[in-house]
């Protein structure tokens, strides 16, 4: 190693024959650096996971414009939209077809002393064509009363179970005081506020939940003409319709905004947000404590090289070098034990948690100025010294 930093560094690597001289002091700034990058890892694994199940719902439909209540934040989330509005949308030229969602919560007992949480999807068997084409096939099947599509990915389900469903061979459950019969799966996977979902047609949500109303549905659905701009679409739509009590935008827009209310607004996404923070934090005061002991220790032979004539850029390309080290050999661990975390994080929870080359690339470099940046604060002591008072 000393060789291959001679012919990249252009002289004798001193940052590294300081570092590695205390062994166990090296191995220690190691660990902590890399114990930092696993902090920050998991934070942003887990802020991943967060906007990652956050758009997982809308992946069940395809749809060109959301028609929601002006207090909704998200699919699960806000008040009811009257039916009467999806006419009026329909009335325009552009708008091709439209649809109510009927969207709720309803507990399945998986196991005896286990109980999911699932978010229960309600549409009517003639908008197939809002469905994922992927999905389609198997919507089919929900045309008879109380059948029901199961997430197979549902948290603390069993594999075995799901592989056995089928029209042929339903599951018969109780849910509200009502038999529904599990006649396959459909894979979305588990969320911060639901351990799966669960498809019906809308007859049989209403049949499910007696209470609900066809005329009042959770969100309303619509296809442009093909053509048309959607966002020209939405211009009208925000027109005619009543600004004050609903709210009309995009698909797509309205996931990302969904994605910016839970990682900003919501408590969740604001302690990740605050724990990634703190990760970056600590990694910086590691590495500082090191440079700067280091700095302490050679503090005489850094003031003869002073005295020789060296330029305060010669001292820091020092410390760089060693603030360059500590980031790059205390990266990679802390990248293979994040990824033996996040594996067992979505073994256990069923969150869509896993390691990308973005998110590793965006915590090496971060690494990289975090170590910079202590490595600068680090010669901040040496830059005033005077060698005539180090002797």
């Amino acid at each position: 190693m000393t060789r291959l930093l001679a012919r990249l560094l252009g002289r004798l690597p001193i940052g590294w024959l300081q570092l590695t001289h205390h062994k166990g002091r090296f191995a220690t700034a190691l660990a902590g650096v890399a114990f930092a990058n696993v902090l920050v890892f998991v934070q942003l694994g887990m802020m991943g996971a967060l906007t990652g199940s956050t758009l997982q719902p809308y992946g069940l439909f395809d749809a060109d414009i959301l028609i929601s209540a002006s207090d909704s934040n998200s699919l699960s989330e806000g008040g009811n939209v009257a039916r009467v509005h999806m006419l009026q949308a329909l009335s325009l030229p552009q708008v091709q077809s439209g649809t109510p969602v009927y969207i709720s919560k309803v507990d399945w007992r998986i196991a005896e002393n286990r109980i999911a949480n699932l978010q229960l999807v309600g549409l009517p068997m003639e908008a197939i064509e809002f469905i994922a084409p992927a999905l389609r096939p198997q919507l089919l099947h929900l045309s008879v009363a109380d059948s029901a599509l199961i997430d197979r990915k549902t948290r603390g389900g069993n594999e075995e179970f799901f592989n056995t469903l089928s029209p042929e061979t339903p599951a018969i459950f109780e849910m509200n005081n009502q038999e529904v019969r599990l006649v396959g799966t459909l894979e979305m996977g588990a969320g911060f506020s639901a351990d799966g979902n669960l498809i019906m047609s809308d007859q049989s949500v209403f049949r499910l939940s007696p209470s609900r109303s066809s005329s009042a549905p959770d969100h309303i659905l619509l296809k442009v003409q093909e053509g048309a701009s959607i966002e020209a679409t939405v211009n009208v739509l925000q027109q005619i319709l009543p600004n004050d009590t609903l709210k009309v935008r995009s698909f797509s827009q309205a996931g990302a905004d969904e994605q910016s209310y839970q990682t900003s607004e919501r408590p969740v996404g604001i302690i990740f947000g605050f724990g990634t923070l703190v990760g970056i934090m600590v990694g910086i005061v590691i590495v500082y404590q090191v440079l700067s002991t280091d700095v302490a220790d050679h503090l005489k032979e850094y003031a003869t090289f002073k005295a020789m004539g060296f330029n305060s850029a010669f001292f820091l390309s020092l410390i760089f070098e060693e603030a360059m080290i500590l980031a790059i050999f205390g990266f990679f661990p802390g990248m293979f034990a994040a990824s033996g975390i996040y594996a067992l994080i979505g073994m256990k929870s069923g969150l869509p948690v896993g390691l990308t080359l973005s998110r590793a690339a965006m915590v090496f470099f971060g690494t990289l100025i975090a170590c910079a940046i202590s490595g600068a604060v680090a010669t901040r002591r040496l830059a005033h010294a005077d060698p005539a008072d180090l002797f």
